[in-house]
């Protein structure tokens, strides 16, 4: 189902079971390179009440799509940071796409939550700091609060559900990469939980059970 002219490209998993009034919604934002289907099948394992939104980043990347190329400046793939100019582009086009699918797909606004992998996480912490009021809980899979976020001392974040969730074997996003900007957000008031899984740069099943007991616990 892709109904709505949203600015980003996108897929829908429109709720499994009966809800009464307007549904909770997850908005999805998959990896570098990848696209609007890869994290379906993780979205699929989400409680059936939600309607579930999974957006394709604005840029080809050899098979499938980026949110934004990678400043490398300050020290390779480790130390890498979004490119400026592309990053605000992408926050800026979820902003636009999430605002017009709730209006579409009559989701509940105060029941939405974004869930990313990767590139799709950065985007997603970046976007609870900017827009804490705008988002229940954040899901961020191996990713990390961008430099251009990490300074801001946002009003309305404290108390926000935030599910981070690294690798001990991730050699794209390392794990204490993760770690730090939990540590980060937990400063700033959120209510951080995850771990660190035996895992590479991907979301392993202990991870995914994880995640899922969480969303449905955020979903009560």
């Amino acid at each position: 189902m892709t109904d709505a002219d949203l600015p980003l490209e996108h897929v829908t998993i429109p709720p499994r079971t009966d809800v009464e009034g307007a549904p909770p919604g997850v908005f999805v934002l998959h990896g570098r390179g990848a696209n609007e289907e890869d994290l379906l099948p993780i979205a699929q394992r989400l409680p059936e009440e939600l309607f579930v939104v999974s957006l394709r980043a604005p840029d080809r990347l050899m098979g499938g799509y980026t949110w934004y190329e990678l400043d490398l400046s300050d020290g390779g793939l480790h130390g890498s940071q979004p490119h400026s100019e592309e990053f605000r582009r992408s926050l800026d086009l979820v902003t636009e796409s999430v605002a017009g699918a709730i209006d579409a797909y009559a989701i509940d606004p105060e029941r939405v939550g974004l869930l990313g992998f990767s590139q799709g996480a950065i985007a997603s912490l970046s976007l609870l700091v900017e827009s804490p009021a705008e988002y229940a809980w954040v899901v961020a899979l191996h990713g990390y609060l961008a430099a251009s976020h990490a300074d801001r001392e946002p009003e309305g974040i404290e108390g926000k559900p935030v599910f981070v969730a690294a690798g001990s074997g991730d050699q794209v996003i390392p794990a204490g990469r993760v770690q730090a900007s939990a540590d980060r957000l937990r400063e700033l008031g959120c209510d951080v939980e995850g771990e660190t899984y035996d895992s590479a740069h991907g979301v392993g099943p202990d991870e995914l059970a994880d995640l899922v007991a969480w969303v449905e616990t955020r979903l009560g």
